[in-house]
């Protein structure tokens, strides 16, 4: 039976994929921090602020008690500045230093009309419609078009990985050479893999999923050569190690490859400004 063959998660009864969050799933113990958050955006960025999402385990309702991170997307009524940027970044750390709930903070910004421009519908504005739970303002989603799982889903979301591996060589050249320096590479470099090996097979696999897991599973059902490395990826998605050994099989190995067939299967994604 092949992917299309089934019904997959993540899809309404018409094949469009569905929004995967929302406030009524965050676990209690991370809704003051998501209370804390919404005052303080209101406060720091003021009329400067469109919209405010949440993304990530805290609003699918999975976040782990002081292992999970706040993430954060602004939509801004201008192009986000450095000013902008350094008040996301004090407002995380504010936030992460005094909620034991969560490690680790992120703010992605940008601004609206950058979310909704034609460059970015099928990659930050999806993003927005599919992945980001509304916080503040207008949802955005209410402008931009249904999504399904399909090949120019896949080629606009991650098809610029061979673009991004000799910036990946560089960080891991700069890292230093403690664990401690290496664990964050080995943690984003290995989500990032597992994603997008995911969406490489997303079309023929017919659905969404956020778990590391189940789309290193996806994966494997369709490139069981390379099923290990991805399941091996997800594991360290969740639970990292600094090991050099694994950034270098990253951009040795894996990373090339995966680049190389994504361009073949899926095309390569269209350059930016």
């Amino acid at each position: 039976m092949t992917g299309n063959a089934v019904r997959r998660p993540g899809l309404d009864a018409r094949g469009f994929l569905t929004r995967e969050g929302s406030l009524a799933r965050v676990p209690p113990a991370f809704r003051p921090v998501v209370t804390a958050t919404r005052d303080r955006l209101t406060a720091v960025f003021g009329h400067r602020l469109q919209s405010a999402y949440l993304y990530g385990s805290i609003p699918r309702g999975t976040a782990r008690v002081g292992r999970s991170d706040l993430d954060l997307l602004l939509a801004l009524h201008q192009e986000p500045t450095g000013a902008d940027r350094d008040d996301a970044r004090a407002l995380g750390a504010a936030l992460d230093e005094e909620f034991g709930q969560i490690d680790g903070h992120g703010t992605l910004l940008f601004s609206r009309a950058r979310l909704l421009s034609g460059p970015e519908r099928y990659d930050l504005g999806w993003f927005v419609a599919c992945l980001c739970t509304p916080l503040l303002g207008e949802d955005l989603a209410a402008c931009l078009p249904r999504y399904r799982p399909d090949s120019r889903l896949a080629r606009e979301t991650n098809g610029d990985l061979a673009r991004l591996l000799p910036r990946w060589r560089r960080r891991i050249a700069e890292a230093g050479a403690t664990e401690e320096a290496r664990r964050p590479l080995v943690r984003f470099m290995s989500r990032h893999l597992v994603r997008t090996g995911f969406t490489l097979v997303m079309p023929r696999w017919n659905g969404w999923t956020s778990d590391l897991h189940e789309m290193a599973e996806a994966f494997a059902g369709f490139y069981p050569e390379r099923g290990q490395q991805m399941r091996t990826a997800a594991a360290l998605g969740r639970e990292p190690a600094g090991d050099a050994a694994v950034l270098a099989a990253y951009v040795g190995d894996l990373g090339p490859w995966l680049a190389g067939e994504y361009a073949r299967v899926q095309g390569v994604k269209a350059p930016r400004p």
